[in-house]
C-alpha cells in the first residue's frame, strides 16, 4: 500500500515531473518559422512577382517571436514588403501581416491566402 504521493515501487508506472517553468523555457528557444504550407504560399507569390519583375530578392528571418519574410527590390536596399507571422496575435488581430516599407500595416488576419491577396491589387513601388 503507498502513500498519497509516491510513485509505485517499481517506478515503472511513475511519472516524470517537469516544471512548468522549464517546459516553457524550452518552447520559447525554438524560433517560430513559416511551414511548409505557408512557404509554398509566399514562394508561389514571390515567384509570380519576380516574373512581373517587381521584385527580386528575398530573405528569411526566424526570430524567438515571429518570422519574417522580405521582399527587396534590390538587396542593398530596405524590404519593400515583409509578411509576418508572430503566433503572440493568432487570437487577437492574426498571426499573419504584410508591412510596407514605411511601417504601415497593409493588411493583417488568421488566413496566410487571404492576406497575402492584398498583392492581387497590384501594388507597385511608386518612385519619385
Amino acid at each position: 500500500m503507498s502513500n498519497y504521493g509516491e510513485g509505485t515501487e517499481g517506478g515503472e508506472d511513475s511519472s516524470i515531473l517537469v516544471a512548468l517553468y522549464e517546459a516553457r523555457l524550452k518552447k520559447m528557444e525554438v524560433p517560430v518559422r513559416f511551414d511548409r504550407k505557408e512557404l509554398d504560399q509566399i514562394l508561389r507569390l514571390y515567384g509570380r512577382m519576380v516574373a512581373a519583375n517587381e521584385w527580386r530578392d528575398y530573405a528569411i528571418d526566424s526570430l524567438p517571436d515571429r518570422a519574417v519574410f522580405s521582399v527587396f527590390r534590390r538587396t542593398s536596399e530596405t524590404p519593400l514588403f515583409r509578411i509576418v507571422k508572430d503566433p503572440r496575435l493568432a487570437r487577437k488581430q492574426g498571426a499573419y501581416s504584410v508591412v510596407a516599407a514605411t511601417g504601415l500595416i497593409l493588411k493583417r488576419g488568421q488566413d496566410l491566402a487571404r492576406v497575402l491577396g492584398v498583392f492581387d491589387n497590384k501594388l507597385r513601388l511608386v518612385e519619385a
